[in-house]
């Protein structure tokens, strides 16, 4: 892919969707806006973070908050464009390319569009690979870059800068003040140089998810009969490992926004065996999965969550009562695996009382 347009981005979504592990938001107005903008202006350039020149300043963009909210609070395209102009009008700096903080989600369409409408490439990467809740779990400033300055904007076209001392405060800050300005706000951060793009960012997430999506479009339907080529992407890929961890239906679900977070818990029956039960914890994303009390997935590795007769990826703020369903264990990239990255993304960060074990070390049938 040297390009991303309109006939992409429902496959785009779609892929994001799975990788976003249950949160990012959902997709479906991200893609129609997205879609209609580049109809309208044609496809972004997507370029591929190692064509980027070394001295090309690059910045992350996407929506913060609690994805529950955008149900709600539809995002525009104001509030992206405008948090991109307004942060080189208080900076000074003029944006080259522009680079999804997330792959996962709705988060994944926002780049592309403004890409288009600025008339800049958009790089084929993220800082995440999936969908994590909190900044500094990013892989840029994991390795190098900076949160801030940073430039935040509401749905009515409200911005403030924000100026952290480093990710953990960038974090605290910036939900605090997505909770302020209505639950979400859309935020240009982590401005960077091609060269610490280079070496930071998780590479070619953009086009990986769009082929994602055209697989499950292409066979849409039964997860049984898609989960071969399933696999066969996912082992091809950086990601490696994949496992199907659990087939069965809701039985309980909660959730509740607390401070600017959709936390919850979710607890699935086994089809097979009435009294064999799954719980998935939930901070925005799906981050703990347990069987009968013994946990078979953890962040930062991945747990996606199908629909189990349309394949389709499940957000979890779509999770309801009775719905069946498929849950798959993925590794993460190689990015999350160094003690500096697991110091920020293992269960332990999220106040879990568990280590983390990656899936390819889990003893699962």
């Amino acid at each position: 892919m040297k390009t991303i347009g309109a006939e992409h981005i429902k496959d785009l979504c779609t892929g994001a969707a799975f990788l976003a592990t249950g949160g990012g938001g959902d997709p479906y107005v991200s893609q129609l806006l997205a879609e209609r903008i580049l109809h309208q202006i044609g496809p972004a350039q997507l370029i591929s973070p190692e064509d980027l020149p070394d001295d090309t300043f690059v910045v992350s963009i996407g929506m913060v908050g609690a994805p529950t909210v955008t149900l709600e609070q539809l995002p525009t395209v104001d509030e992206a464009i405008g948090a991109l102009n307004r942060y080189e009008a208080v900076t000074g700096k003029q944006i080259d390319a522009v680079i999804p903080f997330e792959v996962g989600g709705g988060n994944s369409t926002i780049p592309p569009f403004v890409a288009a409408m600025k008339g800049i490439p958009c790089v084929d990467g993220d800082g995440m690979g999936r969908a994590l809740p909190e900044a500094q779990m990013m892989t840029f400033p994991i390795y190098g870059a900076k949160p801030t300055p940073a430039v935040i904007m509401d749905a009515f076209g409200s911005s403030e800068l924000l100026e952290c001392a480093d990710a953990i405060s960038f974090e605290k800050e910036i939900r605090a003040k997505a909770v302020a300005m209505g639950g979400m706000v859309t935020s240009v951060e982590h401005g960077m140089t091609g060269a610490l793009v280079k070496r930071s960012a998780i590479p070619h997430t953009l086009s990986f998810a769009t082929r994602l999506g055209a697989l499950l479009r292409q066979h849409d339907g039964n997860i049984d009969a898609i989960e071969p080529e399933l696999f066969a992407l996912f082992n091809a890929s950086d990601y490696g490992v994949i496992k199907r961890l659990f087939t069965g239906k809701v039985i309980d679900s909660r959730r509740k926004i607390v401070g600017g977070y959709d936390i919850g818990t979710a607890t699935l029956q086994s089809f097979d065996d009435s009294n064999r039960r799954m719980e998935i914890l939930i901070k925005n994303e799906y981050l703990v999965a347990s069987i009968d009390g013994r946990t078979v997935a953890s962040v930062p590795d991945l747990i996606c969550i199908l629909e189990q007769e349309t394949a389709r990826p499940l957000n979890a703020e779509r999770m309801r009562y009775g719905q069946r369903l498929a849950v798959f264990g993925i590794g993460c990239t190689h990015h999350y695996r160094t003690a500096q990255a697991l110091s920020v993304t293992q269960p332990r960060a999220f106040g879990f009382d568990i280590d983390y074990i990656p899936i390819e070390e889990i003893d699962f049938p």
